[in-house]
């Protein structure tokens, strides 16, 4: 169930043991599910419940439910698994208390991430009560998200498998997009289509739009049937083994308008002027303003967005968004290695017209390498 080898596995523990030194922290408190996958294995949605990989003893160690201790002896390499038990009077901060003593880190300056869906508000409240006085704790949320940045080849060629089945969900999807063609049956050809291809639930739900809703950003419940003349925007990722690929692409149903041939050219240029920038030593802010100039140079700057994409890797639920986006400032400097989703988006509510257009790429020596082998054309249907 490992799909990493023990070597690799080496190779993050003691980057991230360098980073902690770097850092000045004798251990770390891990509860983001993506930080305890990258370096463990530890593959689980149990981290909407407590659980906590404990680093800074002889080995991590983790503190987690009954229900995940077989997830974690088939999924990771963790040897320690200590179970806090569900009950009306469960105190799990008080079980990583005790823990911690034993592992003899009383007193010690330990890092934690609070900067994660892996620990709710009212659990962190309790985990710094609880260690008041133990511990000195230090906020190190960006300590793994800037691990994770740079992949592995083991990586790389996870990347480029999920970026073959976006390509795959695009195709399947496709069949379905007729005028009078279900949303439901392009959703379930897309998804299906990642699943036969041995891929995964993604980070966050496909986004699917048509008509009015085609200017949304973010998935919505119900579903419509596309009309004669139509416009659908589609939002999606190839995954395997948590690993992401996204694309966003806006289809026309009908004959394209003028008007929507011109947003296509808009949002094309400003891709390529964007992709352009996202070369090694750059920062993320530079492609940001790429972006930006291009879309307000064709008088779009009130129908852009004010960010263009992000970093992509393993991700868990509830997004396949990693922290490191391109907006403007953002400092993050570009480095071979990196797999980044860059989306222009252009949503125009006076003509209720959508056009919006997104590919993953994998940063090399040269510059960007884009992952999908689908053309950047306007998809007419």
């Amino acid at each position: 169930m490992l799909h990493f080898t023990p070597e690799e596995f080496a190779v993050r523990h003691g980057r991230m043991e360098s980073e902690l030194d770097s850092r000045g922290l004798d251990g770390m408190l891990i509860f983001a599910p993506e930080s305890q996958y990258w370096l463990t294995g530890y593959d689980t949605f149990g981290f909407c419940f407590f659980q906590c990989l404990v680093i800074g003893g002889n080995e991590p160690v983790l503190l987690t439910r009954s229900a995940d201790l077989r997830q974690a002896e088939l999924t990771s390499i963790i040897g320690d698994i200590r179970i806090w038990k569900d009950g009306r009077d469960a105190r799990p901060e008080s079980d990583l208390a005790n823990l911690i003593r034993e592992l003899g880190l009383a007193n010690k300056r330990l890092g934690i991430e609070f900067d994660t869906h892996g620990l709710t508000y009212r659990n962190g409240l309790k985990v710094s009560e609880a260690l008041a006085g133990l511990v000195e704790l230090v906020d190190a949320s960006n300590l793994f998200p800037a691990l994770r940045l740079v992949k592995s080849e083991a990586e790389i060629a996870y990347v480029r498998k999920a970026a073959e089945l976006a390509d795959d969900a695009l195709e399947a999807g496709l069949e379905h997009v007729v005028p009078g063609g279900s949303e439901s049956r392009i959703l379930a050809a897309m998804q299906g289509a990642v699943f036969a291809g041995g891929g995964d639930y993604p980070g966050n739900e496909f986004i699917i739009g048509s008509g009015e809703h085609a200017l949304l950003c973010r998935y919505s419940s119900g579903r419509r049937n596309l009309s004669p003349v139509d416009q659908l925007t589609l939002e999606w990722a190839g995954v395997y083994r948590h690993y992401h690929a996204a694309m966003m692409k806006t289809v026309v149903v009908g004959e394209p308008t003028p008007y929507q041939r011109s947003l296509h050219a808009s949002v094309r240029e400003a891709l390529a002027k964007s992709e352009g920038r996202l070369v090694p030593g750059a920062r993320m802010g530079d492609v940001y303003d790429a972006h930006r100039l291009s879309l307000d140079a064709h008088g779009l700057s009130e129908s852009r967005l004010n960010a263009c994409g992000y970093s992509l890797g393993a991700r868990f639920s509830p997004s396949w968004m990693d922290p490191q986006m391109f907006y403007e400032g953002a400092k993050t400097v570009i480095q071979p290695g990196m797999v980044f989703f860059l989306h222009m988006i252009v949503m125009d509510s006076a003509n209720q017209t959508a056009m919006c257009l997104g590919r993953t790429s994998l940063v090399n020596a040269n510059g960007p390498e884009p992952l999908s082998s689908y053309p950047l054309d306007l998809i007419v249907r």
